[in-house]
């Protein structure tokens, strides 16, 4: 019988401590291994990037899948059993887009898991049902993803988990929250919009996200960017639910390969075709159509501007220069069902987008642009922060900011100012000496006020007035404010004359006490009717 020598006391002790050691060596590599991939290593790619010339990136689609129409498209849905992370009983799983119609170039998508190191999420065609569309299955051997969509258990009420978020085409990307369907989207980046020459669309070409922990509210996505002027790196940090809203925190990291003529920072992208300070010209049982009805601009200086939005005859572009800007977006302030009457698409529920800047942004201006739409399918609204001064070729610009995706719009405006509840506009009219309205060849607007401190104000107050500059190419024919009970704010309306109609007409006006303003600065542009 072999004997076993018992140890005595300090070696035990002496094992037990270099087990120990091994395992905090073991733990302090794994934690060093989860912090090591980050923002930084996503700059590493932009960086060697921005030193090669640039490479178009080439469809790998067979023609049945370039060529198929949306309805085609719709029908390659991913199968819900395949979710990625669904069997690990986490907050979030995963969907993929398949490749198809102008979605032709594959990206790449990467899992950085618990312990911080790097895996690929491959395609395979065993991901999707393929419907009706009539394909031959070796067409699909070589293909990948166009895209994903990020699923989160939102509505408590509901059994299944909700898409929460999708990233598809270009740098486009769009967030939802509680009662929320999508609207507008968002962009990592816009270069050249509204230029005579066409429009440059950086693409995210690689995207890294980080597993979530079991009790994570939020998850992480890295992106690369690429195109012929500039790459990038981002950071989006995904809360789904923070308080009703949904809010993405972005660290965006650009470098430019040479300089652009308009580089859109946090642009976003939404549509509109008419409402109530445009109706629509033929019959239609919807009184508005739009997934934004207005330009929301916090300046640096603390004023609040509000500018409704058109569906102009040709491309029109504003700038509103300013300093340090606390905040813009593009909003949906109509939020009554009965606005929009559309029981398919849901108008009303479609979210404001709210860009904050995360520190100071220095000088730039706020560019909206309009492009003319004949209908609902074109994104025709485009809004960005242009800085006035570009990185020099090779220099990063870091710029950080948070979108919030909201139907809560009072969270959106000044607490203390009131705003622009509806802008409404008709042909101008005068009474008769029989009461009957006749039209007087000059265009009316009225503009609805409420909210903020007006509530508390006497509507016999004579102290309240109108402050309205109007721009040169027309003349102000009359204007007048009146108390309205219904929303216990006020009523001011315009009527101005157009001098030359082949151009616009910029208009502002706001209510002031005492001189002093106490709503929000309507900023109208009466866009060119010929």
């Amino acid at each position: 019988m072999t004997k076993v020598k018992k140890l005595d006391m300090p070696t035990v002790i002496s094992i037990k401590r270099a087990i120990g050691l091994i395992l905090l060596i073991y733990l302090t590599a794994a934690i060093q291994t989860c912090q090591a991939f980050g923002l930084q290593n996503v700059v590493a790619h932009a960086k060697a990037l921005a030193k090669q010339p640039y490479h178009p990136p080439k469809s790998n689609l067979s023609p049945v899948f370039s060529q198929m129409q949306f309805a085609d498209y719709q029908q390659i849905r991913f199968k819900l059993k395949k979710a990625y992370w669904g069997n690990d009983h986490l907050p979030f799983k995963l969907e993929f887009y398949h490749q198809g119609m102008q979605f032709d170039i594959p990206v790449t998508i990467d899992e950085i898991n618990d312990f911080g190191s790097v895996k690929a999420i491959r395609y395979t065609p065993n991901y999707f049902s393929f419907g009706n569309v009539q394909h031959d299955t070796t067409a699909t051997k070589n293909l990948g993803f166009a895209g994903f969509k990020i699923l989160y258990h939102l509505n408590p009420a509901h059994s299944w988990d909700d898409e929460i978020a999708s990233f598809l085409g270009a740098s486009y990307f769009r967030v939802i929250g509680p009662n929320q369907v999508y609207g507008l989207s968002a962009r990592g980046l816009a270069i050249d919009t509204g230029e005579s020459r066409p429009e440059e669309f950086p693409r995210f070409k690689h995207y890294w996200i980080k597993k979530p922990a079991p009790n994570s509210h939020h998850l992480t996505v890295y992106a690369l960017m690429d195109s012929p002027s500039a790459t990038g790196a981002y950071k989006f940090k995904i809360y789904p639910n923070e308080d009703g809203d949904a809010r993405v925190n972005i660290k965006s990291r650009i470098i430019l390969r040479n300089p652009v003529d308009r580089l859109g920072i946090a642009p976003l992208t939404s549509m509109f075709l008419f409402g109530s300070n445009q109706p629509s010209k033929v019959p239609n049982y919807r009184h508005a159509l739009h997934d934004s009805n207005g330009l929301a601009i916090h300046t640096g200086q603390g004023e609040w501007i509000w500018r409704p939005l058109e569906n102009p005859k040709h491309i029109t572009i504003s700038a509103f220069t300013m300093t340090n800007p606390k905040g813009f977006g593009l909003l949906q302030r109509r939020r009554n069902f009965n606005e929009y009457e559309d029981l398919k698409d849901r108008y009303d529920r479609r979210p404001s987008g709210w860009v904050v800047p995360d520190g100071m942004w220095g000088k730039g201006q706020v560019i909206l642009i309009e492009l003319p739409s004949p209908n609902e399918t074109n994104d025709n609204i485009v809004a960005f922060w242009k800085p006035a001064k570009q990185p020099q070729p090779g220099q990063i610009l870091s710029l950080n900011y948070h979108i919030i995706f909201s139907t809560h719009e009072n969270r959106l405006r000044s607490k203390t100012l009131g705003y622009v509840v509806k802008t409404m506009r008709s042909p101008g009219n005068i009474y008769q000496s029989n009461l009957v309205r006749h039209p007087d060849g000059t265009t009316a607007f009225l503009i609805d006020f409420a909210g903020g401190k007006l509530g508390q104000l006497s509507q016999d107050d004579p102290n309240i007035t109108s402050q309205v500059n109007i721009g040169p190419n027309a003349r102000l024919i009359s204007h007048h404010l009146q108390y309205n009970p219904v929303i216990k704010g006020w009523r001011l309306t315009l009527r101005i004359k157009v001098k030359n109609p082949h151009k616009n007409v910029e208009m502002r006006a706001n209510l002031a006490k005492n001189d002093h303003p106490i709503t929000e600065t309507w900023s109208y542009l009466l866009t060119a009717s010929k």
